[in-house]
């Protein structure tokens, strides 16, 4: 199927333009990323506690903050008030997360969470163990070990992939895929830092997804360039890059709005635990279409000194 016939785009021409917008969006994201000095981790990486609450009635953020100010267990005070609290899909659901506490008391969660439930009596259920509806806790070993496997697992795709493509096709093509492909992580991993958004594991999940998903599309107009360079050895690369993508459109503009639309859906409806999957794979969907033209490409024109 295609929904777009007989086109004849000159995407090359604007190589210089996009070539300025991709350092534009990855300078910003840079400098937020040395501001916020890198990226916000979650406790995924960094260790702590991160509990759910139910209260019965719409919970004021702000009021639940300033119970935190000083709890006192075991004779011992505790203040959480600077802690990561929000909503969690509604007013009476919310969310807190803070890290590991050094002083930490045995069965501290337990005895926090009894001390909430007393804080505010007309807000929690009757019942009290319907009041924690899910905590998580992880220790700061634990979350040093997940950061150096998820950095790996990066790391090990990108270079499975530059070999594969090396094989698959030739040396400059594998070069503009992998560069393709950084171009993505590290937009995905700006707007994150602008926008505040944690990385967590899901997060992570969903750049590896967006490896896959970009350097699907980029092949494929890899496939069709190298099919066109066959019949055309006389003919500048640029103008069989050109054709080639024209030839890809089609095919190129259903696969990213379909699979957008699903993650653009998941976003909006899929609750508070696949929010920051989705916005990531949305972003990946629209850098990983546009980099597999403007900067895949442009890259393997650029290292063919032959015909370019």
């Amino acid at each position: 199927m295609r929904i777009i016939k007989d086109t004849n785009y000159d995407f090359m021409s604007k190589v210089g333009i996009t070539r300025t917008l991709s350092i534009l969006v990855l300078s910003i994201g840079l400098i937020s990323l040395i501001i916020n000095k890198g990226p916000k981790l979650s406790i995924d990486f960094k260790g702590g506690t991160m509990i759910v609450m139910n209260f019965e009635k719409a919970m004021e953020i702000e009021k639940l903050r300033n119970s935190l100010n000083e709890i006192i267990i075991d004779g011992q005070t505790f203040d959480l008030s600077k802690s990561e609290i929000k909503f969690f899909g509604n007013e009476s659901d919310v969310l807190m997360r803070f890290s590991n506490i050094s002083s930490e008391t045995d069965k501290f969660l337990e005895k926090f969470t009894h001390k909430l439930y007393q804080t505010f009596p007309d807000k929690v259920p009757q019942q009290k163990e319907d009041f924690i509806l899910s905590y998580e806790k992880v220790s700061p070993k634990i979350g040093a070990e997940l950061s150096s496997d998820a950095l790996m697992a990066i790391i090990s795709a990108l270079t499975l992939i530059l070999i594969y493509i090396s094989f698959r096709f030739q040396f400059k093509y594998a070069i503009g895929a992998i560069a393709a492909l950084g171009h993505d992580i590290f937009i995905t991993l700006g707007v994150f830092s602008i926008f505040n958004f944690e990385i967590s594991l899901a997060v992570i999940a969903a750049f590896l997804t967006i490896v896959g998903y970009s350097l699907n599309d980029t092949i494929v107009i890899f496939d069709r360039i190298r099919e066109n360079t066959k019949g055309s050895s006389n003919v500048p690369l640029k103008l069989v890059v050109n054709q080639s993508i024209n030839e890809s459109l089609s095919r190129t503009i259903i696969t990213s709005l379909t699979t957008f639309i699903v993650v653009f859906i998941l976003f909006l409806v899929g609750g508070e635990i696949i929010h920051s999957f989705a916005f990531a794979m949305i972003i990946g969907v629209l850098v990983g279409t546009y980099s597999s033209v403007f900067i895949a490409s442009p890259i393997v024109i650029a290292m063919d000194k032959n015909r370019s």
